[in-house]
């Protein structure tokens, strides 16, 4: 069951572009600060390397991905009017861009004002994003799983920022919180309640559409969201009335819903009417894949609790559930985002008298299946480096910098060509303009 489109709502490209082209810079910088900490940062995730760099991916890429596709996505899908979309991407774009390094940069070198100020700029920027949605939702009906599923996302977004922006505040000020489970709430909200929603939410729509599959059945599609959302609740009322017990269930039940969704993906790519796996198809492979795997880590975890004790348990954990699944998944669409809006965009500047260049041309295949094998060996490397940080610490992080340099190159050699191909289109309409007004 999918959403009915409205094209003709698109925001300019430039609104979502901004984002699209900064993300990858941030991952390329949690690759190099990987290779600069070396085997230290992969003694602990409490490591100041560690948070680091995990934020830079989090923070610095994947919420940028997200927001800059939910403002493309909302009025297209939804069919809201967000008001002045461009300036509201220039602020939240700005807001993001600075919030993060200042958050990295806080947890590297140990300063609680630069951890206040990132709080206080991250929390504007998505405060302003949030206000900005919610005023064009108001009274758009659900109409199909996919809004639903981007009005559930937007709860777990206010969650997770809210649970960040106490926790950084708690830090620089000394408050006396239980932060080891706060961190583990914070990370359950940011992954399940607002990326894994709003994946999926995403997923009803260009799943079906790019990689050519049957549409998502009715009932996981309505489900899924509130199941995961009512589990995170139930999560966040176990940790403030100190009930362990209730916290593991909670999480081996997230876990389990999680899987259920993956495998569901993955049974619908099986029936896809696309022969050729491209790029996307590939990376969304990999991200559900790993997914699965790192989503059984924590049932298990949830079952017996001192399985989180063995060593680079909860690091692999991490690596295989971020790196391994969400940037995958998050990169498959991003390539497929933005071949789309360079042909649509195209396509209407052209005012169905100059044809826009094909999709494949504005961002090649053998590009994105090359940018993804560098990848598929870092995050290789990312993985044997818990075990062997010594050997390969360093290694993994030049490896997973270049790949996401790459990324970059291959994002904004496509924006290269959309501003070439649109050029070469307004030649020829003035061309065909010239001619239509000369004297016959």
């Amino acid at each position: 069951m999918q959403a009915l489109l409205s094209f003709e709502n698109a925001p300019p490209f430039a609104a979502p572009l901004r984002f699209f082209l900064t993300a990858p810079l941030f991952a390329t910088l949690a690759g190099l600060l990987v290779a600069w900490e070396g085997p230290g940062l992969f003694t602990s995730r409490w490591m100041p390397g560690a948070l680091a760099a995990t934020h830079l991916i989090t923070v610095g890429f994947m919420l940028q991905v997200m927001l800059g596709a939910l403002i493309q996505i909302l009025p297209v899908v939804a069919g809201v009017n967000l008001q002045r979309p461009l300036l509201v991407a220039q602020i939240v774009h700005a807001g993001l861009t600075a919030g993060a390094l200042l958050l990295a940069i806080g947890f590297l070198v140990g300063a609680p004002w630069l951890l206040s100020s990132a709080a206080l700029v991250l929390g504007v920027a998505v405060a302003t994003f949030l206000a900005c949605t919610a005023r064009a939702l108001h009274g758009i009906p659900s109409t199909s799983p996919t809004i639903r599923g981007l009005k559930l996302a937007l709860v777990g977004l206010t969650s997770v920022v809210g649970l960040g922006v106490l926790m950084a505040l708690a830090l620089a000020r000394g408050w006396a919180l239980p932060l080891a489970a706060l961190v583990d709430l914070h990370a359950g909200w940011g992954l399940g309640g607002w990326a894994g929603v709003l994946l999926a939410a995403m997923a009803y729509v260009v799943v079906p559409m790019f990689q050519l599959t049957p549409g998502y059945p009715t009932r996981p599609s309505w489900s899924f969201p509130v199941t995961m959302l009512g589990l995170l609740l139930l999560w966040s009322v176990a940790v403030l009335a100190d009930q362990g017990w209730l916290v593991r269930l909670s999480q081996g039940l997230a876990a389990i819903v999680g899987i259920a969704f993956c495998g569901l993906t993955l049974r619908l790519q099986s029936k896809r009417r696309r022969a050729r796996a491209d790029a996307t198809y590939r990376y969304w492979q990999l991200g559900l894949t790993a997914s699965i795997v790192a989503l059984l880590m924590l049932l298990v975890a949830s079952i017996w609790p001192a399985a989180s004790e063995i060593d680079g348990w909860t690091l692999g954990f991490g690596i295989l559930i971020a790196t391994g699944g969400f940037l995958p998944l998050i990169t498959g669409m991003l390539y497929k985002i933005v071949a789309f809006l360079s042909w649509l965009h195209l396509q209407n500047f052209g005012q169905a008298k100059i044809p826009a260049p094909a999709m494949n041309k504005i961002l090649p295949d053998i590009d994105t299946q090359r940018q993804m094998l560098v990848y598929s060996l870092a995050l290789a490397l990312l993985l044997a480096a818990v075990v062997f940080p010594d050997w390969l610490a360093r290694p993994a992080g030049i490896a997973f910098a270049i790949a996401n340099a790459w990324l970059w190159w291959n994002v904004a050699s496509a924006t290269r060509r959309y501003r070439q191909s649109q050029a070469e289109m307004a030649q020829k309409l003035a061309e065909r303009l010239a001619l239509a007004a000369m004297p016959k």
